[in-house]
């Protein structure tokens, strides 16, 4: 995390410091670390999937609906960050069009587990 934090302080300060002289070049840095900042943490990210995934073959879940939640979190997180990065190059326009796409293929894919979890309580539900 020390690293995390001293790549970002270094490349703000730097950005601040080159924003003055060139604008693009500033944000262009902005956006290099980000994505440096994401490939420091692909490592953690795929052990989390691979224990998650573990978790529920132990306790006998079915994987589809483990993947479509992993895919919801991933498009959620993608979705800020692109969002994040618009943002930072001025356009806010563009990045509430990038949430808004977010949002509508999070639900798109969260239909089939709303669906099975519908069923399951109207199943519960005596008389039905």
């Amino acid at each position: 995390m020390i690293q995390i934090v001293g790549l970002g302080l270094i490349a703000t300060f730097l950005a601040l410091i080159v924003k003055e002289q060139k604008p693009t070049f500033a944000f262009m840095l902005v956006v290099f670390v980000g994505c440096v900042i994401f490939l420091f943490l692909i490592d953690q990210v795929y052990e989390i999937i691979r224990m998650v995934e573990r978790i529920a073959i132990h306790a006998n879940v079915n994987l589809i609906y483990v993947e479509t939640t992993l895919k919801i979190i991933g498009i959620a997180y993608i979705a800020e960050f692109g969002a994040q990065i618009t943002k930072d190059a001025g356009q806010g326009a563009i990045a509430s069009k990038i949430e808004l796409g977010g949002k509508i293929l999070i639900l798109t894919m969260a239909i089939p587990i709303l669906t099975v979890i519908i069923e399951t309580v109207l199943g519960m539900i005596p008389g039905t």
